[in-house]
């Protein structure tokens, strides 16, 4: 049988997601609780990867295994196996042709900067003490709704076979400790959000315009895009499915 995982992690432990061989991750940590428990070998496949340091409020992976009569007791044992900065939601059965990766129709990331100084924030999100215009960056975000080739934002000598993502919705919000940027789309591309993020920034502090997204854009060189802000402020908050796949009666 297959099974989904729903699962958040606080990333700055991590060297990301995915399976490295000389440095611990999310995924490594996992299948060996799921191993341990299960007491036989389990590989699971996650929605995606995330980069060293970055944070999942909501990730999901998928793993085979004959039965598990009993989901919910799996995950209270998991997270009082797991460590403190990686916790299950839920465990459900799937029909056996979903996929967490491939079936994700949506995802979603929040980047969160403060303004000033706050300790009890500072490993989750980027300090910026200079003056921003909020207004600039949000028109400069919302230009991002009317291209598909993003190649300027995505991480030098990545091998993809295209880099067209579909955005969804792109904008900054504030609330009384941090500024928020919402990004959804189809897919992203390595190093995408942090770099968006970085040239917004550079909109917002003056640097540039709002109309220069469309040049960089234009231009698909990575050079003429901002620098990527740091990985502690970035979240997956978000992995969308169609809801036909948690119906355990399909085939």
């Amino acid at each position: 049988m297959r099974y989904f995982v729903q699962f958040s992690y606080f990333g700055k432990a991590y060297h990301g997601w995915q399976n490295q061989p000389n440095a611990i991750t999310v995924q490594e940590v996992l299948e060996k609780a799921l191993s341990i428990l299960l007491r036989d070998k389990v590989e699971v496949v996650g929605a995606g990867r995330t980069d060293a340091g970055v944070h999942a409020r909501e990730m999901y992976c998928h793993f085979d295994f004959d039965d598990i009569p009993d989901m919910d007791d799996l995950v209270y044992r998991l997270n009082a196996f797991l460590p403190d900065d990686i916790a299950v939601q839920a465990i459900r059965s799937v029909n056996h042709k979903a996929h967490a990766r491939f079936d994700a129709l949506e995802r979603t990331y929040e980047y969160w900067i403060v303004r000033e100084k706050n300790p009890f924030l500072f490993n989750h999100a980027h300090f910026v003490k200079y003056p921003l215009d909020l207004d600039a960056m949000n028109l400069a975000a919302k230009i991002l709704l009317d291209y598909t080739d993003f190649q300027c934002f995505s991480k030098s000598n990545t091998d993809v076979k295209t880099f067209n993502c579909d955005v969804k919705e792109a904008f900054w919000t504030t609330d009384k400790e941090k500024w928020v940027f919402t990004i959804s789309a189809d897919r992203f591309l390595r190093n995408m959000v942090r770099a968006v993020v970085g040239t917004l920034l550079d909109v917002g502090l003056g640097k540039m315009s709002s109309g220069d997204i469309h040049k960089i854009i234009a231009s698909k060189d990575r050079g003429e895009a901002g620098v990527s802000v740091p990985a502690k402020g970035l979240y997956l908050t978000k992995v969308l499915y169609p809801k036909e796949i948690f119906d355990e009666q399909k085939g």
